[in-house]
């Protein structure tokens, strides 16, 4: 029991030291300045003649890069020791240990398509070191739910008025309304207000009630719609700034029960091991003492 204490005495410390060296503002930059460096590498090897000058240089950079990944990897986990699953709770320590750990798998290694867009994931850690980058990207994971239902419905107001569209203006404009497709692209395009004044003018030759149809589709496809998904949107960048401040926020580790429990049995096992080496210690001992100092 003894030697169970000493291990995890001897794991907090070192997780203490990991936790020091991780939380510090030289560490982070460094980590940051490679991150940086590993994604300047990239773009010099879309230069085909800079690669084929460069390669061997660019290979140990790429090395160099990837060995300071693995031990900053290597730190932030030494700095759980203590508590490992804390590191896999937060999505961006396992996001990081994925990107960094698929340089040493051997089917990603030799597929250079896949290496490359791991390697180009490597940027997006840079999120980790900037908060209102990582606002954004928690806001843009929150908008999803919504943003489906967003598409649902911009879907179904597009087919409908698609059709409409075709029942009303294919046989007078079958280059845009001659199929449901056309029709479709016609006014996916229109959502963005790109051709509107020509469309409308081509369907008041046709027909002056056109301008219903176009000034209805546009209210609901284009502004309407559109306000819907930027308060989707806003309401994600709320929930993300929450989560943000919450993230900052000094965080009480409650006690685990379990924990606790093996702590009063290893403090009572102690102390019946007091017990037991007292118990083993003659009694008559400081009483042959006392009585020779009388004597004396």
């Amino acid at each position: 029991m003894t030697e169970l204490t000493a291990v995890q005495a001897g794991l907090g410390r070192l997780a203490a030291r990991c936790r020091a060296m991780n939380e510090a503002p030289a560490f982070a930059f460094t980590v940051l300045g490679v991150i940086l460096l590993n994604a300047l590498l990239l773009g010099v090897e879309t230069y085909p003649g800079l690669t084929s000058t460069y390669s061997q240089a660019l290979d140990q950079a790429e090395f160099g890069c990837l060995v300071v990944f693995t031990l900053e990897m290597l730190v932030r986990l030494g700095a759980h020791l203590d508590r490992p699953a804390a590191f896999f709770r937060d999505p961006w320590n396992v996001f990081d240990l994925l990107v960094v750990s698929s340089a040493f798998i051997p089917f990603l290694r030799e597929n250079t398509t896949l290496l490359r867009l791991l390697r180009l994931a490597r940027v997006l850690r840079t999120a980790r070191f900037m908060p209102q980058l990582r606002v954004l990207l928690i806001a843009v994971g929150r908008s999803l739910p919504g943003t489906a239902s967003f598409l649902v419905v911009g879907a179904l107001v597009l087919y409908v008025y698609s059709m409409v569209g075709w029942i009303c203006f294919a046989p007078y404009d079958p280059e845009h309304y001659g199929s449901l497709g056309r029709a479709a692209l016609t006014l996916f395009l229109l959502m963005t207000l790109d051709g509107l004044g020509e469309s409308v003018r081509a369907g008041l030759e046709i027909s002056p009630f056109s301008i219903v149809f176009y000034a209805s589709y546009v209210l609901f496809g284009s502004f309407v719609l559109v306000n819907v998904l930027i308060g989707v949107v806003l309401n994600a960048l709320d929930e993300a700034r929450e989560i943000e401040a919450a993230a900052a926020r000094p965080v009480v580790e409650v006690p685990d029960p379990a924990d606790e429990l093996r702590l009063r049995i290893t403090a009572v096992r102690q102390a019946l091991d007091e017990m037991e080496t007292q118990l083993r210690t003659p009694l008559w001992a400081p009483r042959q003492e006392q009585s020779h100092a009388h004597s004396g």
